[in-house]
């Protein structure tokens, strides 16, 4: 009876779910912008206290890698090492548009046949984290960040249906006016999402290394200073 503590910080939705044998038990989110510093142990502490389960009877504990925000992404990982070093537990991840991608299907949303799922990142500007997936949950190709323009996807949408969905989605709606081109509103990433996948992974040992692992943050984080920044 594996239980596994689910953490997703990779936007600005907080969310945690505990899950036994892939199904959810109990879950929790925060949709408040820059609040992963001040609540995600708080929604962990929530979670276990109404399952009235202990820390120590986790099997693991699962963490979206990444892309998506740097800080959101820095925080979730720090909080699911943190936790594994001191109970001794694995460490499993998940790349965020993995999990985007399963809380599409885990929606109720039924792609037609031979469709790509393309679930969409805000990456800032005109620019979105990006990866095909088919509806079996294997990805095509590579985790890329991509410039939205009136070309993007062209090649697979020739090829047929292509579902966009996520928090750059609505750059894309603007930009791609191709036939095959489906939009569908309201999918985040979310701790629930893992539940499944996460069962999957431990029974395959597909593990962490905990010392070593980090976040997969794609682009290099550039700080700004203000303008009127004086030296």
């Amino acid at each position: 009876m594996a239980l596994i503590l689910c953490i997703e910080t990779s936007t600005t939705v907080c969310s945690v779910a505990l899950a036994r044998d892939g199904r959810v038990l109990v879950a929790r989110r925060e949709d408040l912008p820059n609040s992963h510093s001040t609540r995600l142990t708080v929604l962990i502490e929530e979670l276990m206290l109404e399952a009235g389960l202990m820390m120590d009877e986790l099997a693991a504990v699962a963490v979206s890698s990444g892309p998506g925000s740097y800080t959101g992404l820095r925080i979730g990982v720090s909080v699911a090492k943190g936790l594994c070093f001191a109970l001794q537990k694995p460490l499993l991840a998940f790349s965020s548009l993995e999990v985007l991608a399963a809380a599409f299907l885990q929606s109720g949303n039924a792609p037609e046949d031979g469709a790509l799922l393309c679930p969409l990142m805000d990456a800032r500007r005109m620019e979105v984290y990006t990866a095909f997936f088919n509806s079996d949950m294997q990805m095509q190709g590579d985790i890329r960040a991509e410039i939205v323009s009136g070309e993007s996807f062209a090649a697979a949408l020739q090829q047929g249906p292509v579902y966009f969905f996520g928090d750059g989605s609505d750059k894309c709606r603007v930009v791609l006016t191709h036939p095959n081109a489906r939009f569908v509103d309201e999918v985040v990433p979310l701790a629930a999402a893992m539940a499944p996948l996460a069962q999957e992974r431990l029974s395959r040992k597909q593990f962490e290394d905990v010392a070593y692992f980090e976040p997969f943050y794609l682009k290099t984080f550039q700080a700004t200073l203000p303008r009127n920044k004086v030296f």
